[in-house]
């Protein structure tokens, strides 16, 4: 095989590799996670949540909201977390939540504005905040969580980012809305 060949070969492996893992970003499958992709790109990124909350109301469950982005090392740490947990934590999510996904990258939110529609309402994210009483003056921050009711009432104040949820009776606490 000639070297010129064996590069093109191999840049077509690590091609490849980049898009499974960008692919492979996100909730993992064992939490049966409602994955909502951005509309409106490339003007905006717009995260309708309206499937998840007919689904929330039709089972009677509230709403786990995970905010995460493709190039986010911190939402990998976090997927990583719950994919190596999935036996303890699966069954107390899809007790009480509908997962849900909203697939996201770091350019939404600063070149592409991300807005989040619920109940009829397509807000930007910072109007989006307020609506759901959240007064904080914080930007985007990956990876954000929300606790919905099927209505998008906020059931806890969640904190957001860095370190969020790194072990097993920090998430339990959450899910079970322990202040």
């Amino acid at each position: 095989m000639s070297p010129k060949r064996g590069r093109a070969g191999l840049l077509a492996l690590l091609l490849g590799l980049v898009a499974w893992a960008a692919q492979a970003a996100g909730i993992p499958g064992a939490y049966a996670p409602l994955v909502i992709e951005a509309t409106g790109l490339p003007e905006r990124a717009e995260f309708d949540l309206g499937p998840a909350q007919a689904r929330a109301r039709q089972e009677g469950k509230s709403l786990y909201v995970y905010l995460g982005a493709a190039e986010c090392p911190y939402c990998r740490r976090y997927e990583a977390f719950l994919t190596r947990n999935a036996a303890e934590l699966v069954p107390l999510f899809q007790r009480k939540y509908i997962v849900v996904d909203l697939r996201s990258s770091l350019r939404y939110g600063g070149v592409v504005p991300l807005f989040i529609k619920g109940s009829g309402a397509s807000l930007p994210y910072a109007e989006f905040q307020r609506s759901i009483g959240d007064e904080r003056a914080r930007q985007l921050v990956y990876p954000s969580v929300w606790l919905f009711d099927a209505n998008l009432k906020p059931l806890m104040s969640m904190p957001a980012g860095t370190g969020t949820f790194q072990t097993v009776p920090e998430q339990i606490e959450i899910l079970e809305l322990v202040q």
